[in-house]
């Protein structure tokens, strides 16, 4: 085991949050040993997982054409003139100025067009210009200079190949990620700069692991499990040190991470979820109709639900530390609840997060029922609600469990451990002479 991460903050040094209160205490060699017996087993399982499930990339298939499914290539904007709609077609033009538009498109509005040449910029036919008409209530309006993303569709006509699909973000998406990371660092120092390495190596799991082993035809749900214990291992070791402290919120995310897939793979199947309920679920399905897209969905509660869980499971062992190191003199009954009171907080909180974070991805799916002004009965028995219903219930439940689960884990461990504790406690005390103890003894 490689030694603990150490914070380069003296001891002295108290921080706002409970996830970085200094150094982690020891423990004695005997529950080291314990815990090393409960969890070495599990990451062999996981690392045997990797091995086994590894897929070597993503399996090829035909284009469809269809949604994500295109061949796109980047281009931009050369100019844009205003032009009667009744003049030219409504959706795309060649250069020469051919009036045929494509098949189910309509081509004649009304008002003023946008008439915008859009020049290739990348692939083979880097250079080639086409014209794309935008009807003047669009709600995407090109101007000129910009850069878009083109679709390529080699069957179709000639002047007719190419068409934009949407514009260029990669700027200040790259410039919003580098605002985050930098802020990260600045605020969180050595801790952010590992929270962004456990960042990057959970996203390497999710897309070299998770995603193409699923597509490769291998269960969702023992995909899900094993990516998301290497993800556990990876994110908490790396952003809070190999200590005991980490260990038993690893044990207690675990725990509850197990009663997440139980539940989800129960409410799933018994509520008939299928799991194909939208356009890009339908792609999937299509191309690969060997995936279980019923495990593919509880594969997502699984994951999702891993990172409030880490969240919790953390501050829950980091606060019975925490109130064991202030006093220690308390049992692992007091440890428990006064760890309880903590966490009850953090429930509230958390669980609001969770539900608004499903209800704010869903709202424009809630916003069409209001318009049916279906009733709640209804608008929840549809499978598509039904689906967020059940990754919400089931997410909150497993956040829930894991409060009294890792609060007990954590006060058995400090309350056990008399030795490396009560050590740590005495070496924060003020050291006092042998004179002023006997002194203190007369008095």
């Amino acid at each position: 085991m490689t030694p603990p991460l150490r914070d380069p903050e003296p001891q002295g040094h108290q921080h706002a949050h409970t996830h970085s209160h200094g150094p982690a205490a020891p423990v004695s060699a005997h529950l080291r040993k314990v815990i090393a017996a409960v969890l070495i087993p599990f990451a062999v399982a996981v690392f045997v997982g990797l091995v086994a499930l590894w897929p070597g990339g993503a399996p090829g298939h035909e284009r469809t054409g269809v949604g994500f499914d295109r061949q796109t290539q980047q281009g931009k904007v050369v100019s844009v003139v205003k032009v009667d709609c009744e003049d030219v077609n409504a959706a795309q033009l060649p250069v020469d100025g051919a009036a045929t538009p494509p098949e189910g498109q309509s081509a004649v509005g009304r008002g003023r067009c946008s008439k915008a040449t859009v020049e290739v910029a990348s692939g083979p036919d880097e250079g080639r210009r086409f014209v794309e008409v935008v009807q003047p209530d669009a709600p995407r309006q090109l101007r000129q200079g910009q850069g878009v993303v083109v679709a390529y569709a080699p069957d179709a006509p000639h002047d007719l190949q190419y068409s934009v699909t949407d514009v260029n973000r990669k700027f200040p998406l790259v410039l919003l990620a580098g605002i985050f990371a930098l802020a990260v660092v600045l605020v969180g120092r050595m801790r952010g700069v590992m929270a962004l390495v456990a960042l990057a190596l959970s996203f390497a799991v999710l897309t070299l692991f998770i995603l193409p082993a699923i597509l490769q035809g291998s269960n969702p749900l023992l995909v899900a499990v094993v990516g998301a214990g290497a993800i556990m291992l990876i994110a908490l070791y790396i952003c809070h040190g190999l200590t005991a402290r980490t260990s038993v919120a690893v044990i207690g995310t675990l725990i509850s991470l197990l009663l997440i897939g139980l539940l989800g793979s129960l409410f799933i199947g018994w509520a008939s979820l299928s799991g194909n309920t939208d356009d890009n679920t339908g792609l999937i399905h299509g191309l690969y109709p060997h995936i279980d897209m019923s495990g593919l969905l509880l594969a997502g509660v699984i994951i999702g639900s891993l990172g409030v869980l880490d969240d919790v499971t953390v501050t829950q062992t980091s606060a019975v530390w925490e109130l064991h190191q202030a006093n220690p003199t308390m049992n692992a009954r007091q440890l428990y609840r006064a760890g309880i009171r903590i966490g009850r907080d953090h429930i509230a909180s958390v669980v609001n997060t969770l539900v608004l974070a499903y209800a704010g991805a869903a709202l424009p799916l809630l916003l069409l029922f209001s318009v049916a002004q279906s009733g709640v009965g209804t608008v929840a028995n549809s499978e598509l609600v039904a689906e967020e219903i059940v990754r919400t219930l089931v997410g909150s439940i497993g956040l829930v469990a894991s409060v009294p689960v890792t609060t007990a884990l954590a006060a058995l461990v400090v309350s056990a451990d008399r030795t490396g504790l009560g050590a740590e406690a005495g070496a924060s005390a003020p050291v006092r002479s042998g004179r002023g103890r006997r002194r203190r003894a007369r008095l």
